[in-house]
């Protein structure tokens, strides 16, 4: 694919919003209203510290899908601390439908910020973050995940962005126009901040998240998207979510009762 210039997003900064339009450029529709929104507040913005926004997707009750390059500080290059990190849940208008923390962010282990190469820093660009309490709400169900979408398929992008931040916008029937082991092109859409926005497919009238948009791109002076297939990244991300929570279990200080465990007087451990 020759003249593939991909600009990878940083997160977009908290911008006034545009003005009240619900059809917006390129076929997005935004989702300005709880009867837009049906079926689509899995979909949050993941507000980064004082670093902007990214878009993120709820998998799990507890698990959010986003793009790895979110985590980092563009000016240090160093990752962020999950306490630093918000996922708001269905967020239009100033509200969200859930407010969670987030207690654990892992990246797939083939991601590299600093790579030099950008393409390079698109493979692997997938994060699992772990909210610091379950969102169980009958209104708000985690999207189900598919198997990547080939060249030819329509998808769907759900996002926040630079002067759409305000409300989630769709965009449909989006055309993958490459697909690769490590990256798909898409004719989809995307600006600072969809960043870790989730790309679905539609099979039975289930929509399934497939694939994170990772960067904005051109090919031959048009604009493009590039995201990253989630299949079998997501196997290795799973992973190493466990392998972090097993790290924290193992670094734990072991405390040892010397006494009072059955009785009612003051209790005493060993530092």
């Amino acid at each position: 694919m020759r003249h593939l210039i991909p600009g990878l997003l940083a997160a977009g900064l908290a911008l006034a919003g545009m003005a009240q339009a619900q059809a917006l450029d390129d076929g997005m529709v935004k989702l300005e209203t709880a009867d837009d929104s049906r079926g689509w507040d899995a979909v949050g913005k993941l507000v980064m510290g004082k670093q902007g926004f990214c878009t993120g997707a709820l998998i799990g009750p507890q698990l959010v899908l986003t793009a790895a390059h979110c985590l980092y500080d563009k000016t240090t290059g160093v990752q962020m601390r999950p306490e630093e990190m918000e996922f708001q849940a269905g967020f239009r208008n100033g509200r969200a439908v859930a407010y969670r923390s987030v207690s654990r962010a892992v990246t797939h282990p083939d991601y590299r910020y600093g790579a030099t190469d950008k393409m390079d820093r698109v493979s692997g660009d997938l994060a699992l973050l772990e909210l610091s309490q379950p969102i169980r709400l009958p209104s708000l169900e985690p999207f189900e995940t598919g198997a990547s979408p080939v060249q030819g398929d329509a998808v769907d992008v759900v996002s926040y962005a630079q002067y759409r931040e305000e409300a989630p916008t769709i965009q449909q029937a989006c055309e993958v126009l490459a697909d690769e082991r490590k990256a798909l092109i898409l004719t989809c859409s995307v600006d600072f901040g969809s960043s870790g926005a989730p790309v679905f497919t539609f099979v039975d009238g289930v929509a399934r998240v497939v694939s994170v948009i990772s960067a904005k791109a051109e090919v031959d002076g048009r604009k493009v998207s590039v995201a990253v297939p989630l299949a079998e990244a997501l196997v290795a991300l799973r992973a190493a979510l466990e392998d972090s929570r097993a790290d924290s279990f193992a670094g734990a200080k072991k405390v040892t009762v010397l006494s009072g465990g059955t009785g009612a007087g003051a209790k005493f451990v060993r530092p």
